[in-house]
């Protein structure tokens, strides 16, 4: 991780769960750590926690919903602090709807947070990268339910399987344009089971979040550790792919 220490990293959706436990374990391994997110207080809490860390973590407000803020986010990391090194787009959505009686509104809010919003924060940290001849790193939270289909108690997923399989296929394409430019830009997914985390609540009101957390879980802290672990690898090394299960897990 030398390497990296001192350079900028952009966190999305680090306001709790995996994206605050990524953005605190890179600030305590000496990065400058830009946190987006909607909720920017809990940011600015988290940063207390941080003071004698080496590196520094920075709150900045922004809706992954809406394309202007995601620019004028990345605008102010690039005027303030300087070009971004590596990338996590952690920042999901999901609300307990399906696919056969609710409206669209929530899927396509699923779709913006999930899919579009990764393409835009990944397309404008990339032109930073490049414009500066920066070997960085894309990291792309994705899912298990993104690499195989997943049965609960309650079929209440609606599209959100369908986002995490959008990311499979995106990251694996940006693979291909790294190489085919000759960037030098690694990329890598993420696909972990059942973590504890606050982005549960949002989707499991019907007994289903009881049923997940019942068995075999991760923590966000475990998923911080497999981002950190694909940082540590040579520069040659490409870690493309990372499948966390608990162990035990069911899924």
């Amino acid at each position: 991780m030398e390497r990296w220490e001192g350079k900028i990293a952009i966190v999305t959706g680090a306001s709790a769960g995996i994206g605050a436990a990524t953005a605190k374990i890179l600030v305590k391994k000496g990065l400058k750590v830009v946190g987006l997110a909607r909720r920017v207080e809990l940011i600015e809490e988290l940063t207390l926690s941080l003071t004698e860390a080496p590196g520094e973590l920075y709150a900045v407000k922004c809706d992954l919903s809406k394309e202007e803020e995601i620019l004028d986010a990345l605008k102010w990391v690039k005027e303030n602090l300087g070009p971004v090194h590596i990338l996590v787009n952690n920042a999901g959505f999901v609300r307990p709807t399906n696919l056969i009686e609710k409206t669209t509104d929530d899927w396509r809010l699923t779709f913006d947070v999930n899919v579009i919003a990764m393409c835009i924060c990944t397309r404008e940290a990339v032109k930073v990268m490049r414009e500066h001849n920066i070997a960085g790193h894309v990291i792309n939270l994705n899912s298990l339910v993104g690499r195989y289909p997943v049965s609960l108690p309650h079929p209440n997923l609606n599209v959100y399987p369908a986002s995490k399989y959008a990311v499979t296929a995106l990251t694996e394409n940006l693979r291909q344009e790294f190489r085919y430019f000759n960037t030098g830009i690694k990329v890598t997914s993420i696909s972990p089971g059942i973590v504890i985390s606050d982005f549960q609540e949002g989707f499991c009101k019907d007994g289903t979040l009881e049923a997940m957390r019942s068995g075999p879980v991760l923590y966000p802290e475990d998923v911080a550790e497999a981002i950190v672990y694909t940082l540590s690898t040579p520069p040659h090394v490409q870690v493309h792919d990372i499948f966390m299960h608990p162990l035990g897990e069911m899924l």
